[in-house]
């Protein structure tokens, strides 16, 4: 599954997704809120799904190599946010799905 598939399952609305990242291939997916438990998850490229609208979260998916941050319950991003995933190339996504549904949708798309 590519980044780009994963927005169409979504619904995703792109916040910072350049057009190189689009093919961008997932590996996996974890979902957290929990910064650590990514840290610890050892899964180079795969997609970060959570509920926590900081810095925090792009700054940890992109010390784990992750391919991207999908944003869940369409929580407002703070600007601070943004403006760091432009800086680092991290994709930042947002759905309005709450994090179950969101999982089982991906996982529908990967055929799973």
């Amino acid at each position: 599954m590519t980044l780009d598939d994963a927005r169409r399952a979504l619904a995703a609305e792109e916040i910072h997704l350049p057009d190189a990242a689009r093919a961008r291939e997932v590996s996996g997916v974890v979902a957290t809120d929990l910064m650590s438990d990514l840290l610890t998850a050892d899964r180079v490229g795969c997609l970060v799904l959570t509920a926590l609208a900081s810095d925090q979260a792009v700054r940890t998916a992109d010390l784990v190599g992750a391919a991207g941050v999908i944003v869940v319950n369409g929580k407002p991003l703070p600007a601070g946010m943004v403006e760091l995933a432009r800086e680092l190339g991290m994709p930042l996504l947002r759905c309005r799905r709450p994090m179950f549904e969101s999982c089982a949708a991906l996982a529908r798309a990967a055929g799973r």
